[in-house]
């Protein structure tokens, strides 16, 4: 797997070729996830919309190097702040769409507040915490010690418990009660908000916050009996309909730019 040095140690990714006239899709994994756990979705969405497409693991995920900071309540912000500014300057990618997952969704609003990007589609954001969040870890940490998680982790991670300690650690930490991005975010661009209506680790009214912060074009899809990750229980129908907001919103986008 080609591996990119930055300031905070080596990332494993990946460069998915396109059109390089397209807005690059940029694709931020959940807490557990990283480059391998998204399977052949970001491949698919890249072919879909024809566009170029990064797709990589943060510190300590995957086959990437060693998570070097504490692990506080702020990662999510010191990723979209530090690491993904330096990541995307360094191949070359600007003004992307950023396609994010639980914790990479987050990530995605708190980059886009402060950098421009062409849209933002989010997979099971998390704004604040609430007890969704600490039921479905708790359920999450004990399918981990039983072993079914664990043997799941151990496939795609070179540290597998180190993933989980980490994530499940500071999400469950008496610190993390008060965590919120509502007043964090200043999203101008488009954003579509996808999640499941059986989603485990979150309510919808994680979904109604989003639109609530945003201020610009907003859509949302809330798969039928799907849980926590659309992009693998409902993958056809997660690829039509970002195709669908991204193809609706870059035409208007050039509309606009042709009337002035």
């Amino acid at each position: 797997m080609p591996v990119i040095n930055t300031s905070n140690g080596p990332l494993e990714h990946v460069v998915i070729d396109g059109d390089p006239d397209l807005a690059p899709l940029v694709f931020l994994h959940g807490g557990l996830g990283c480059l391998a756990a998204w399977g052949r979705f970001p491949a698919r969405l890249a072919a879909a919309t024809g566009r170029r497409a990064l797709v990589y693991s943060r510190h300590g995920n995957g086959g990437s190097g060693p998570d070097p900071l504490p692990r506080t309540p702020r990662y999510m912000h010191e990723h979209a702040q530090d690491v993904l500014p330096e990541l995307l300057a360094a191949l070359g990618m600007h003004r992307p769409v950023l396609v994010g997952h639980s914790d990479g969704a987050s990530i995605a609003l708190l980059y886009a507040s402060a950098h421009p990007v062409e849209a933002v589609v989010g997979m099971g954001p998390h704004m604040y915490f609430e007890d969704e969040n600490r039921i479905g870890i708790e359920n999450a940490r004990a399918s981990y010690d039983a072993g079914p998680l664990a043997k799941k982790m151990a496939m795609v991670h070179d540290d597998p418990r180190g993933v989980f300690d980490r994530w499940s650690g500071v999400w469950l930490s008496p610190a993390f009660r008060s965590w919120s991005i509502e007043n964090d975010l200043d999203v101008t661009a488009p954003v579509l908000v996808i999640q499941g209506d059986a989603d485990e680790y979150g309510s919808m009214a994680q979904v109604d916050a989003v639109e609530r912060a945003v201020s610009g074009p907003f859509g949302r899809l809330v798969p039928e009996g799907c849980d926590h990750y659309p992009y693998l229980v409902c993958p056809d129908l997660v690829t039509d309909t970002v195709c669908a907001f991204l193809a609706e919103q870059t035409g208007h986008a050039r509309s606009v730019e042709a009337a002035r």
